[in-house]
């Protein structure tokens, strides 16, 4: 399963909100595959290119996720995530096991696509996406201007790619409370484990 959204949409409170109460789920964060700052280009618009595709070590994130999809007792192990309790008799392969992908860029790779069983986007407005991202502090700074100069066209361009490569998105109001979204994400993901028996 995938959550996506714009920058300081909501994506990784889901996520971890997700994860805490979901046995035997690992959460894979696309930022963890960034490259090193003097690898990310500077654009024509003067800004460091962080919000494209290209800034991402995207063929170790897929790998990564073959790693998961191969052995996800080994993965969670791997991972310090804690394993739930086992039947008597039972392998920890016969286990239900989830995996969470969580990023700003999921759907515009086309590769990763593949590995998802459910795509959610957080949705929030403009004017949001700014306030929420004035107040948070980055290891690299924003410099004045990144927002309306960069971070924003790049999600307008990026959505629509996206929305061209993923036709399944199920798409989440970000202004919804945090209980909400949850309840809503988690409900669905219920409803789909019961489906699958």
């Amino acid at each position: 399963m995938a959550i996506c959204s714009v920058t300081n949409g909501g994506k990784t409170t889901l996520t971890n909100r997700i994860e805490k109460i979901l046995p035997n789920c690992c959460v894979i964060h696309q930022d963890d595959f960034f490259k090193p700052q003097d690898q990310i280009e500077v654009g024509d618009d003067g800004f460091r290119q962080w919000d494209v595709i290209t800034a991402l070590d995207m063929e170790a994130m897929v790998n990564t996720l073959r790693g998961w999809v191969e052995n996800p007792v080994k993965f969670a192990r791997s991972h310090g995530v804690p394993l739930s309790p086992l039947a008597e008799g039972s392998a920890p392969e016969s286990q239900t096991h989830i995996l969470i992908v969580e990023g700003f860029l999921l759907y515009n790779y086309k590769p990763l696509i593949e590995f998802f069983s459910k795509c959610y986007y957080v949705t929030i407005p403009y004017e949001e996406c700014k306030r929420r991202r004035s107040t948070r502090t980055y290891t690299v700074p924003d410099p004045p201007g990144l927002f309306d100069g960069h971070v924003w066209p790049m999600y307008l361009k990026h959505r629509k790619e996206m929305e061209n490569n993923c036709r399944a998105i199920h798409y989440l109001d970000g202004m919804k409370t945090k209980d909400e979204l949850y309840n809503q994400v988690y409900e669905d993901i219920q409803n789909s484990m019961l489906n699958s028996l």
